[in-house]
């Protein structure tokens, strides 16, 4: 073995890392079964069969609606690609335009297209994306890791999201950090007095 064998074979273990990296932050495969719906919905009202000598047409009255239907679920699959934080929009619209293409383009690209598009879109609905690592300071109980306002509970006081720390500039401990005044504790219950 030489010494160029080993550096190709190392950029391409580098390049698939990179890949698989890229894959794992996006729907990819909610993407891809998207795409895949697409191609068939547009191409069988145009695709011509050949059987021996006899040429059958499959062309329909719809194939300008169903070369639309497969080219907006492959947009929507790049989207899903490349636009992850439409992601709920895509997979929504991935379903719809697979239901639509069942009476518009021959049973949804013989219902190939139609599965694999609702498939793609029900994946897209529900992927989520991985939580960051926690800190261990986060893992800390409260009680050890800030102090506590006087008064209040110490069971309750790190679940408080309005109350700030010690950190701030000119900010007390415990002080309330409520810019919208629309707590339960003011007794807005989100209602705001008009003047």
């Amino acid at each position: 073995m030489s010494a160029e064998t080993s550096v190709v074979a190392g950029q391409f273990t580098r390049r698939k890392r990179q890949f698989r990296a890229w894959r794992s932050t996006r729907p990819f495969w909610a993407g891809l079964f998207v795409m895949l719906g697409g191609l068939p919905i547009a191409y069988f009202p145009y695709a011509n069969l050949q059987i021996g000598h006899l040429t059958l047409a499959m062309a329909t009255t719809a194939g300008a609606g169903s070369l639309i239907i497969g080219v907006l679920l492959v947009v929507l699959g790049f989207s899903l690609w490349f636009q992850k934080h439409v992601r709920t929009f895509a997979g929504v619209a991935a379903i719809l335009l697979a239901l639509v293409s069942i009476p518009v383009s021959n049973l949804g690209g013989f219902l190939i297209g139609f599965l694999l598009a609702l498939i793609g879109g029900a994946m897209a609905v529900a992927w989520a994306e991985d939580s960051p690592p926690r800190d261990k300071a986060a893992a800390q109980p409260a009680s050890a890791a800030e102090p506590v306002a006087p008064g209040a509970d110490p069971a309750t006081a790190a679940m408080d999201p309005f109350v700030k720390d010690a950190g701030v500039p000119g900010q007390a401990v415990g002080e309330r950090d409520d810019l919208s005044g629309t707590t339960p504790a003011n007794e807005a219950n989100g209602r705001h007095s008009a003047g």
